[in-house]
C-alpha cells in the first residue's frame, strides 16, 4: 500500500476556504494523483481540505470519506501554546519550545516526551494519545495493525491500494509523528509541509511485518509542472527556470 498525505491548498482561514491559487493547486495535485492511480480518498472535514480533495475525487470518480480526527482544530487545541506576546501559536513555532523540543532531557523520554516536567500544564499528552488512537484505527481499517511497543505494523489485511488523505500542516506533523513512530518534537521542528505538498508513505512487508518508509516528503513537483509558484510555506522565493 502507498498512502499519500496531502496538505490543503493556499487557504482562506476565515471563512474556511481556498484562495484562487489554492484552487489551482488542488487541480494540479489532482492531475498528479490521477496519474498515480487512487483507490480511496479521505479528508479532514475542514472545508479547505475538502475543497482540495474535490478535484481528485472528480477525476478519479471516487467518493471522499471524512475523518473527524484529522480536523486541525483539535490538534491546535492540544499543541498550541502562548507566545511571548500573549498570543497562541503552534508550539513548534515558538523558539522557547523549539529549544526544549530538541533538548536531550526531552528526547531521552522517547515516545513519552510529553511527560517532561515543563510540559505538565499543556495538552500535549492528550493530543498525542488522541492522534495515536485515530491513526491506529485508520490504519487498521486499511489492513495494518500498529504495534506501538515494537514500532512496526502487522499486515492483517494488506493490499496494493493507493490511498490519499487530504488534511493540514499542523495536524500533518502530528499524523506523521504518530504513523512513523518518530517523537513529535523531532518531526515538528525539523520537517515542514507546503501547500498541496505530497508525502508518499510505502507500506512494504518484510518477514511478516511492515515498517513504513517515506518515499517523498511534501513534494511539489505538480506545481512546477503547472507553472505555479512554490514559495508558499517555504523559504524558496525565486522563480526557477528550466
Amino acid at each position: 500500500m502507498i498512502l499519500f498525505y496531502v496538505r490543503h491548498g493556499d487557504p482562506i482561514y476565515n471563512p474556511n476556504s481556498l484562495t484562487p491559487l489554492g484552487t489551482r493547486q488542488a487541480e494540479a495535485v489532482a492531475k498528479r494523483l490521477a496519474l498515480y492511480g487512487i483507490d480511496e480518498i479521505y479528508s479532514s472535514p475542514s472545508e479547505r481540505a475538502l475543497l482540495t480533495a474535490k478535484p481528485t475525487a472528480e477525476i478519479t470518480k471516487k467518493e471522499i470519506t471524512r475523518l473527524d480526527f484529522c480536523d486541525e482544530k483539535y490538534a491546535y487545541e492540544d499543541f498550541a501554546v502562548l507566545n511571548e506576546t500573549g498570543r497562541h501559536s503552534w508550539a513548534f513555532q515558538n523558539i522557547a519550545f523549539k529549544r526544549l523540543f530538541n533538548d536531550n532531557k526531552v528526547l531521552s523520554l522517547g515516545d513519552k516526551w510529553y511527560e517532561y516536567k515543563e510540559f505538565e500544564q499543556y495538552n500535549f499528552e492528550h493530543g498525542v494519545k488522541r492522534v495515536n488512537k485515530g491513526v491506529d484505527e485508520f490504519l487498521l481499517s486499511l489492513g495494518y495493525e500498529h504495534n506501538r511497543e515494537k514500532h512496526f505494523y502487522i499486515p492483517v489485511n494488506p493490499s496494493e491500494k493507493r490511498v490519499a488523505l487530504f488534511a493540514h500542516h499542523g495536524f500533518g506533523l502530528c499524523f506523521l509523528s504518530s504513523l512513523l513512530d518518530i517523537p513529535y518534537p523531532l518531526i515538528s521542528t525539523h520537517f515542514d509541509i507546503g501547500h498541496t505538498g505530497v508525502t508518499a508513505i510505502f507500506f512494504g512487508i518484510e518477514d511478516g511485518i511492515c515498517i513504513p518508509s517515506v518515499l517523498t516528503l511534501s513534494n511539489d513537483s505538480h506545481l512546477f509542472r503547472e507553472g505555479l509558484p512554490t514559495y508558499h510555506n517555504t523559504h524558496i522565493k525565486k522563480n526557477i527556470r528550466f
